[in-house]
């Protein structure tokens, strides 16, 4: 049995402490009492005294525990509000009771516990190992384990916006009562409510996070785009040669077919260097013997075109096509792999017309002559 001031006499305790013997401090919960208190996401929680242990307050070393160095800090600190996870629920109790025990219910600060996040597939609470598994990170930023060295991935570092990051995490719980899903930073403020949180726990759908960093990176302007392309470190060493108007254009042909900012370079590199390599599969199903000489024949048309602009470019191209009595099909993909190495992308046309003249016309002759 436990031996402390309740199950000891008074002689006994005096004689203990005056020879120096280590003590711990505790909270003596009454046994016959309802705790309560309302929850701004359950309602009203009520527990039984007789379900709380009497908790260490101070350690035998004289350091405060967790339990009462929160409530002593969140009074002094005038706190209004502990939003916390639910796994803190079977603590609040406890916090409660020792407000009462100081006298300070009246300046007690209102209580919410927040739903857990679960893993994809509702099953069990979201972990950092399923991240791992699953491939997405489960922190706002690259993090290092002291201990072990080992680096988890962050939401920044993966090219999250920071406002679509928000977006993603307020959702999480929350329902805004309307079919809207993407807020701007004053909409969210403006419609968020803790009283909207659900209780039940928040499935967390790594897709839907890439769907709206998609909203956020279509939403944002070319040119902002351009700048961001110069500022981050994954982007500017490929982009530093290249105008910031030019980049706006990239990234306005681009942006529609990415989700974060380093596919704009990624995915179109071509608008930053000669390819170095065509697309397998196209090659294979639409490359032929006679395709080197219908490239030719469609080079001579592209060098007298005047302004090479996408309009004057597509309406050549239609001409070009008709004449051959062929169908695009058969020359769209060719002039794009020859142009770009791949296999699909935004309008040709453009991509063209940005590249120049000169460009377009010297990567079609490279590629007629590595492809044969």
């Amino acid at each position: 049995t436990m031996k402390n001031s309740v199950s000891l006499s008074a002689e006994e305790v005096k004689e203990r402490l005056d020879k120096g013997e280590p003590y711990v401090i505790r909270v003596k919960i009454p046994r016959n009492e309802e705790i309560k208190f309302k929850d701004m996401i359950r309602g009203y929680v009520m527990v039984h005294s007789s379900n709380l242990d009497d908790k260490v307050l101070f350690k035998s070393d004289g350091m405060p525990t967790y339990h009462l160095a929160n409530i002593v800090d969140d009074h002094l600190m005038n706190i209004s509000h502990v939003i916390r996870g639910e796994e803190w629920l079977p603590s609040a109790p406890l916090h409660i009771y020792l407000y009462e025990a100081f006298g300070w219910e009246d300046s007690m600060p209102q209580f919410a516990h927040l739903p857990l996040l679960l893993k994809p597939d509702g099953n069990g609470k979201l972990s950092k190992r399923d991240g791992d598994r699953l491939g997405f990170p489960v922190f706002p930023l690259e993090w290092k384990d002291p201990q072990t060295n080992e680096v988890s991935s962050g939401y920044r570092e993966k090219g999250y916006f920071p406002e679509a990051f928000i977006n993603i995490l307020s959702l999480l719980g929350w329902n805004p009562g309307t079919s809207q899903e993407v807020f701007s930073m004053e909409e969210l403020i403006e419609a968020f409510s803790i009283e909207r949180v659900g209780k039940a726990g928040a499935k967390y759908d790594p897709e839907k996070a890439k769907w709206f960093n998609q909203q956020y990176l279509r939403a944002t302007s070319n040119t902002e785009l351009a700048k961001m392309l110069k500022s981050d470190s994954s982007t500017a060493n490929q982009v530093a040669s290249f105008e910031a108007d030019y980049l706006a254009d990239v990234c306005g042909m681009m942006k529609e077919r990415a989700t974060f900012l380093t596919e704009i370079v990624s995915e179109g590199d071509y608008f930053f260097g000669v390819p170095t390599e065509f697309d397998e599969k196209t090659v294979n199903k639409k490359w032929k013997a006679e395709s080197a000489a219908l490239m030719n024949e469609w080079l001579v048309q592209l060098e007298n075109i005047s302004p090479f602009n996408a309009e004057a470019i597509e309406h050549a191209f239609k001409a070009f096509i008709e004449t051959k009595s062929l169908g695009i099909g058969a020359v769209l993909p060719l002039f794009r792999l020859l142009v770009t190495g791949k296999g699909m992308g935004p309008s040709m046309f453009e991509i063209a017309a940005l590249l120049g003249k000169s460009e377009t016309v010297s990567r079609i002759k490279s590629g007629i002559s590595k492809l044969g």
